[in-house]
C-alpha cells in the first residue's frame, strides 16, 4: 500500500536544506521549542509581507535567523529600524530564558526576486484571493498562468479542497500544466501548502512547481 510523502522530505540534503541547522543533543528539546516559537512569532508579525521561509542557524553563543521575503523593504524598515524592532521583540518575548543568545541575535533578510517560482508565495496569494471570495476557478487559472510565465518553471500544479465557493458539499479541484515528475528524486520540485479561512469554513491549498532536474 502506498503512502503520500512530502515532496521535500526525501529530497533533503540532495536538493534542499533543513529549515533549522544546528546540533545539540543536550538542549535538543529546548532549542526545538524555541525554533517553533520563533517561527510562530515571525509568521504573526510579518507573515503577510511575502515571507517564503524562515531558516534558523545556531552557533556557540550565536543565533542567526534568515528570512526570505518578496517584500524585504517593508521588513527592514527605514534605516533598518524594522529589523532592530524584530530583534528586540525576539529577545524579550522568546529568548529571555536563554541569556547566552540575547546579545548575539542576528536577523538577515533575503529578497525573493521571482515571486511566481516560489510555491509558498503562490499558495499565500491563492489563500488571500479565496479569502476575498474570488471564484476559485479564476484564481487557479490566473495563478497557474503566472507560474508558467516564469522562465525557470517547467511545470506546475495547483490544488484546492474544501467547500469551494461556499457549496454545501466539500470537494477537491486542481489544474496542472507542463511536466511534474514527482517520482524522480533529482527533480527540483518546490512544494507548499496554506489554508484560507472563509466564513463557510477552511479551504486547503497545495502548490507544486517543477524547475527542472539537478545533477550532482
Amino acid at each position: 500500500m502506498t503512502h503520500k510523502v512530502h515532496p521535500k522530505a526525501y529530497r533533503l540534503r540532495r536538493l534542499t536544506d533543513w529549515g533549522s541547522r544546528w546540533l545539540d543533543k543536550k538542549k535538543l528539546s529546548e532549542y526545538l521549542e524555541e525554533d517553533f516559537k520563533i517561527r510562530e512569532f515571525l509568521k504573526k508579525k510579518i507573515g503577510k509581507l511575502g515571507v517564503e521561509k524562515i531558516e534558523i542557524e545556531r552557533f556557540p553563543g550565536k543565533l542567526n535567523i534568515i528570512i526570505s521575503s518578496a517584500r524585504p523593504g517593508l521588513i527592514i524598515g527605514r534605516g533598518g529600524s524594522g529589523v532592530e524592532e524584530l530583534k528586540k521583540e525576539l529577545e524579550t518575548k522568546i529568548l529571555k530564558k536563554n541569556k547566552e543568545l540575547r546579545k548575539e541575535v542576528r536577523v538577515e533578510i533575503k529578497e525573493i526576486k521571482d515571486v511566481w517560482s516560489s510555491a509558498m508565495l503562490v499558495a499565500q496569494y491563492i489563500s488571500q484571493q479565496i479569502g476575498k471570495r474570488v471564484r476559485f476557478r479564476r484564481v487557479l487559472k490566473q495563478s497557474l498562468d503566472k507560474i508558467m510565465s516564469s522562465r525557470q518553471v517547467k511545470g506546475a500544479r495547483v490544488e484546492i479542497a474544501g467547500r469551494l465557493d461556499g457549496k454545501e458539499i466539500a470537494r477537491r479541484e486542481w489544474l496542472q500544466k507542463g511536466r511534474l515528475p514527482r517520482q524522480t528524486l533529482r527533480a527540483d520540485i518546490d512544494f507548499a501548502e496554506d489554508t484560507a479561512y472563509c466564513t463557510y469554513g477552511t479551504t486547503g491549498i497545495k502548490v507544486w512547481i517543477y524547475k527542472g532536474e539537478k545533477f550532482d
